[in-house]
C-alpha cells in the first residue's frame, strides 16, 4: 500500500453512479483522474430511481470540491462516464457548461488524443471537448504514450489500448501511472478485466503497488460480450490480484448484483497471496451501494413521488434540460 501516494475514489459505480473518477496526491501534485460521472438513462426498462440522482449530484459536487485544488486533470477517453461535456444534461449527467468550466478551468487537462488511435463517436466527442471545456484549460496536451514530470512526481500514460478485446466498437483507452519516489499507482480505466492480454501484460510490467481496474461487464454477457470473453476477463483479473499488493476493482462488473459471488475465486486467489481486491466504496470503510444494479428494487422498495413519476414522462430531451424533483 502506497504511504507517499494518496488514492481517493470520488465517483464508482460501488458509490452509486458510473464513474472511476479518483483524486491521485503526492507531495509535489494533485491529479484528478477521469473527472466524468452518468447514470444510465435506461436500466430494467426503468429510468433511473431518485436515489442515483442524489447519489450523481453529490458525486458532482465531491468532483467540483476536488477539481478546484487540483492541479491536473487526466481525460482517458470520451465517454461521459470519464469527463464532463459542456452541454446541459440532468438526466445522466448532471452537467452544463458552467460546471464543465469549473472542473477545467486553468487545469494542466491530459487527454486522450481524439485524431488517432479512436473510433468515431469518441473523434467527434474528444473535437468538441477542445472547443468547449478544453479551452478553459491553462494547458491542453494530448497524453498517448507520454510521460511528464513535476518535481519528484512522474504521470506517465499507456499508448492506446482497447476498451475491452482488440477490435471491439468501443474504441482505445489510456491507462495512466502516477509515480513518487519507489511507489506507483495505476489507473486502467475500462479495460474490462483487463480481457486483452496485451493490456494484462503492460499493468503486470508495470509492478504498481495499487490499481484501481474496470472489471469485465458481466451485466452485458450473451448480449453484448460473450462468456468466454467475461471468464477470460475474470482469468487475468486473477493474476492481477495474485501479483498486485491492493486491486481495486470497478465500473462495469458492479452493474451486477452478483458481482461478488461472481468473481469469488480472485477473492481467494487475493487473500491466499497476501493481497486486498476490494470496491471503490469498501477501500474507504463504505458498503456498496450499488443503485444501478438495484434499480428494480428500489422502485419496488421506495416508490418515487408523483411529481417525479410525471417529470419520469417527459420526453427525454426535455428531461435532459429539467432538473428531477426528487
Amino acid at each position: 500500500m502506497p504511504t507517499k501516494i494518496s488514492v481517493l475514489p470520488l465517483a464508482a459505480e460501488s458509490l452509486g453512479v458510473r464513474s472511476m473518477c479518483t483524486h491521485v496526491e503526492t507531495p509535489d501534485l494533485r491529479i484528478l483522474v477521469d473527472a466524468g460521472v452518468s447514470l444510465s438513462p435506461t436500466r430494467f426498462g426503468l429510468t433511473p430511481h431518485p436515489f442515483e440522482f442524489q447519489a450523481l449530484r453529490e458525486s458532482r459536487f465531491r468532483i467540483a470540491e476536488f477539481a478546484e485544488k487540483a492541479d491536473v486533470v487526466t481525460i482517458s477517453h470520451y465517454h461521459f462516464d470519464h469527463h464532463t461535456p459542456s452541454y446541459e444534461d440532468w438526466l445522466c449527467h448532471w452537467t452544463d457548461a458552467e460546471i464543465a468550466r469549473q472542473i477545467y478551468q486553468d487545469k494542466l487537462v491530459l487527454a486522450k488524443n481524439y485524431r488517432s488511435g479512436i473510433n468515431p463517436s469518441q473523434r467527434r466527442r474528444g473535437w468538441v471537448f477542445e472547443k468547449t471545456g478544453g479551452k478553459y484549460a491553462k494547458r491542453l496536451l494530448f497524453a498517448d504514450g507520454c510521460n511528464f514530470s513535476f518535481g519528484g512526481t512522474r504521470i506517465r500514460f499507456s499508448r492506446p489500448v482497447p476498451h475491452g478485446l482488440r477490435g471491439t466498437p468501443l474504441g482505445w483507452v489510456l491507462m495512466v501511472i502516477v509515480e513518487y519516489e519507489d511507489e506507483k499507482v495505476l489507473c486502467a480505466s475500462d479495460v474490462q478485466g483487463p480481457m486483452e492480454a496485451a493490456t494484462l501484460q503492460f499493468i503486470l510490467a508495470e509492478e504498481p503497488q495499487l490499481m484501481m481496474v474496470s472489471g469485465p461487464p458481466l451485466y452485458l454477457a450473451d448480449f453484448k460480450v460473450t462468456v468466454q470473453q467475461i471468464q477470460q476477463g475474470f482469468r487475468n483479473l486473477e493474476i492481477l490480484a495474485r501479483t498486485i499488493p491492493v486491486t481495486i476493482v470497478e465500473h462495469h462488473l458492479l452493474r451486477d448484483l452478483e458481482w461478488r459471488r461472481s468473481i469469488q475465486e480472485v477473492f481467494k486467489t487475493a487473500k491466499k497471496s497476501g493481497n486486498r481486491l476490494v470496491s471503490a466504496a469498501e477501500f474507504l470503510g463504505k458498503e456498496d451501494k450499488l443503485l444501478e444494479a438495484r434499480r428494480k428494487h428500489l422502485f419496488e422498495e421506495t416508490p418515487p413521488s408523483q411529481d417525479y413519476k410525471k417529470w419520469a414522462k417527459l420526453p427525454e430531451q426535455k428531461r435532459r434540460r429539467t432538473k428531477p424533483p426528487f
